[in-house]
């Protein structure tokens, strides 16, 4: 351990002395103060008496769960970004660590700079939240206290016809305790909605749980809406809370909601109807007050009609339908969600920009943001870290140059050769003749890799830079890297 009240202060909780001092020196070298924990017990007592920047967390501890840790950090007034390890690797542990509000996910055995990346990651947004304290995209710029008059509209950054109507039906519901269906294209901001309802209810000091139902495999699903005794099935080593349970009190937000598999669709209307569940493996019956909030891109008139969303259960959530506009029909908002964004981005990245030209202007407010605020903020970001100065001219904007952006023209230096590949030599034995005139249509993983890859280059290296751009988590980065090898 070092002392200097200069340097910032990171917590290693691991069980192996060696792997912790291990990487407690990586850490040191790096400028880092450090202090090892070999069980969980003595990092709860640490954690208590001074929350450290960032905490190294093993997952398997002889007394706790590294995941108990991490929801310990995170029930605290002001918890610090936690970096998950563990040797046992699966998408269970990595979905847990995630959801339970986990920075990053890392396996070992991992290098030293894979270790360092982590770490300066968590600690630079970290510093980004104490200098200028800000909600999810699209979001506001106040904080909701427990005293005087509760508005949607504070967590939003907009003032358009549309929103205005949106921000009326969200007060109306935010009073109630009925379900919500919010429906819109992607990146238009629903979480931030179901966040806002949650935090101008009733219900706001009671925890916000939020599921993504798109990416939690079928097989995992039950366990992660309802939770799982111990020995329920293979690698169910402790009993486990689901969502349901964790979310007692509070608001459940269902994220891609038609994403769900119709057999979990039945018990999610059984939980609905009766506020009763059982963990999956066990047998006692248990209950949960929670408020839903639920989401999705889709139509789900369509998805019912079609059976792929049971009727009963859509009309049990849908009580309150939100249509959130995309960005192209909010009119005035373009510019004002622009400005606020080379705002917040500018000053994250220590960057001088202050304004936008009159045609960078013109362009950003005539685009059609098919990726709505989401693509808007990860492209100004794009520009405000690739570019100095005070102004963003349309010249640092080239993907206006004509309507939606288009996909790179593939590049012989980039590209994996169709034959080499692995994946494509598999696709090739077992494929069907290609039809004619749909031989320049390229496999959907090569056209991925080559924008990853892309991306990763244009951030000279820097996979959670090049993950923010590209709008997806560093670890999603790091195994598609991982599975390409």
């Amino acid at each position: 351990m070092t002392n200097s009240d200069n340097q910032p202060l990171v917590y290693v909780v691991e069980d192996s002395a060696s792997s912790g001092a291990l990487y407690c020196g990586y850490l040191e070298q790096a400028g880092f103060t450090t202090e090892h924990f070999l069980d969980g017990h003595s990092a709860l007592v640490a954690i208590k008496n001074r929350m450290p920047d960032i905490i190294v967390q093993d997952v398997c501890l002889p007394d706790i769960t590294g995941l108990e840790v991490l929801e310990f950090v995170n029930r605290q007034p002001a918890p610090a970004n936690v970096v998950i390890v563990t040797a046992n690797s699966s998408i269970d542990t990595a979905v847990d660590a995630m959801r339970l509000g986990g920075f990053d996910f890392i396996e070992k055995p991992f290098s030293k700079e894979r270790l360092l990346t982590a770490v300066g990651s968590a600690l630079a947004q970290k510093k980004d939240e104490v200098a200028a304290p800000a909600a999810p995209v699209a979001a506001a710029t106040t904080e909701v206290k427990d005293s005087g008059e509760h508005s949607v509209s504070q967590y939003f950054v907009g003032q358009s016809l549309a929103m205005s109507t949106v921000f009326r039906l969200l007060d109306s519901a935010a009073k109630s305790k009925a379900s919500v269906f919010v429906t819109g294209e992607s990146g238009t901001g629903k979480e931030v909605c179901a966040q806002s309802l949650h935090n101008t209810s009733a219900r706001r000091s009671g925890p916000f749980i939020a599921i993504n139902c798109a990416a939690i495999p079928v097989d995992l699903f039950e366990s992660e809406i309802f939770g799982h005794e111990k020995g329920a099935f293979s690698g169910a080593v402790n009993q486990r809370k689901g969502a349901a349970e964790q979310a007692d009190g509070g608001t459940l937000f269902l994220d891609e909601i038609c994403e769900m598999d119709l057999n979990l669709q039945a018990k999610l209307l059984r939980f609905l109807q009766t506020g009763t569940f059982t963990r999956v493996g066990g047998q006692k019956v248990l209950t949960a007050d929670v408020r839903i909030v639920c989401a999705t891109n889709r139509d789900p008139a369509k998805e019912v009609g079609e059976g792929r969303f049971r009727e009963d259960l859509y009309y049990r959530l849908n009580v309150i339908p939100v249509y959130l506009p995309p960005l192209r029909e909010r009119g005035e908002d373009i510019l004002l969600l622009a400005n606020h964004f080379l705002e917040e981005k500018s000053r994250a990245n220590n960057k001088g920009f202050t304004r936008f030209s009159p045609d960078a202007e013109n362009n950003i407010a005539n685009y059609d943001w098919p990726g709505n605020i989401r693509e808007m903020q990860n492209v100004i970001e794009n520009v405000v870290v690739i570019n100095d100065g005070e102004e963003i001219t349309a010249a640092m904007l080239p993907v206006f140059g004509e309507g939606r952006p288009r996909a790179p023209a593939p590049s012989s230096a980039t590209a994996p050769s169709p034959i080499t590949a692995p994946s494509a030599t598999v696709a090739s034995a077992t494929a069907p003749p290609v039809p004619n005139g749909t031989q320049g249509i390229r496999p959907l993983w090569q056209v991925e890799k080559e924008a990853i890859e892309q991306a990763i280059e244009q951030c000279d290296g820097n996979i959670p830079l090049a993950a923010a751009c590209l709008g997806v988590s560093a670890s999603t980065i790091y195994r598609k890297l991982k599975g390409w090898e």
